[in-house]
């Protein structure tokens, strides 16, 4: 066998072992999760850095967050723009807003109060200041832990953990 055969088939098999001992050690932390934890395919790890300056650049947004309120009932997403001219379709009052749950495929919408109108903020935005929009989760679609894509208009933010 020659010198670059039996380099090949080495690295070939460094390869694979390393391979083995990273779903080694995805398997691990999977069974020292919290029993809290099992009810979510998804682990708890925000946004990279990568992505948070993605959705800077694209969105004109930083500090996305989506929590569940009112014991559940409601869900809450909250931003704050740093481009309003980029983030303007976030506050166009003509675009519906949507919770897509991935684990769920459940669709949320903003619930509309008689005297108050759309539960969520509306109109011109300004630079530095932070927005929310809430979402209605009767029927408890979404829960903590959960990734969720959030539609308004042609904009999407996908994969935000549920706080």
């Amino acid at each position: 066998m020659s010198n670059q055969m039996s380099q090949w088939i080495a690295l070939t098999a460094l390869f694979a072992l390393g391979g083995c001992a990273s779903m080694a050690s995805v398997d691990s932390a999977r069974d020292t999760a919290p029993a809290s934890a099992s009810t979510s395919p998804y682990y708890p790890v925000q946004l990279t850095s990568v992505a948070m300056a993605y959705y800077d650049l694209y969105g004109g947004v930083e500090h996305l967050r989506v929590r569940r309120t009112a014991s559940g009932n409601l869900v809450r997403f909250s931003f704050r723009v740093t481009d309003p001219v980029v983030a303007s379709a976030l506050g166009d009052k003509r675009a519906t807003p949507y919770l897509y749950g991935q684990r769920s495929h459940a669709l949320l919408q903003v619930p509309v109060m008689d005297k108050i109108g759309p539960l969520r903020q509306a109109g011109p935005l300004i630079g530095g200041r932070e927005y929310w929009v809430v979402f209605s989760n009767k029927g408890d679609f979404i829960r903590a832990g959960d990734r969720v894509n959030v539609i308004i208009g042609s904009f999407h933010i996908d994969g935000l953990l549920v706080e």
